[in-house]
């Protein structure tokens, strides 16, 4: 059964993000399946809209599904496999994924970010849904505190990689950690 992969972009992204387009091509020479939707109303992501589009274009989820987040996408995918009954995916790696969030830049944005950050995740459902998560930080991103990366080490056991100057991501054109930890998974 062919491998396949959902790239779920983050808050006022799009599809055709350099990066994860990278990662896409990247991951279809290996012979994935590689699903990169536009999410919905990404201006201003809600929950109650992000999660259930993510289900119904996973359908069945199995052990030969993976995700890769990158932002408030983390966020996405990880409230997606909290609600997962019984059921394990291949893996997920969460680039500049965060439970915190500092120097949002204005009202409007701290509105839109509430409920990402005051709706609890069940953390523990969310680790039973696979043995292989990867979390992947830089240590200058202004939004994702670099503490973060404890939340997602002691809590889902993630592999912690920390690369240097890279920000929040979304200026990086290439990501070989990325394809190199979902091969590796």
């Amino acid at each position: 059964m062919k491998k396949r992969v959902f790239i779920i972009h983050g808050w006022e992204g799009h599809p055709k993000e350099k990066g994860l387009v990278w990662i896409k091509k990247e991951l279809e020479k290996k012979g994935f399946e590689v699903h990169f939707p536009k999410m919905p109303n990404t201006d201003e992501p809600r929950i109650e809209e992000w999660v259930p589009y993510l289900s119904k274009i996973v359908k069945e989820p199995d052990e030969n599904t993976y995700f890769i987040g990158h932002s408030i996408g983390c966020q996405t995918i990880m409230r997606y496999l909290e609600t997962l009954e019984n059921k394990k995916i291949g893996g997920a790696i969460f680039l500049a994924g965060w439970f915190n969030l500092v120097n949002l830049e204005s009202e409007e944005a701290e509105k839109i970010a509430e409920p990402w950050l005051k709706t609890k995740i069940n953390l523990q459902k969310v680790k039973s849904a696979s043995d292989n998560f990867v979390a992947i930080f830089s240590d200058n991103d202004e939004w994702v505190p670099l503490s973060d990366k404890n939340i997602f080490e002691k809590k889902l056991g993630a592999k912690i990689i920390v690369e240097h100057n890279k920000g929040h991501f979304d200026e990086i054109s290439e990501h070989p950690y990325v394809v190199r930890e979902l091969i590796r998974m």
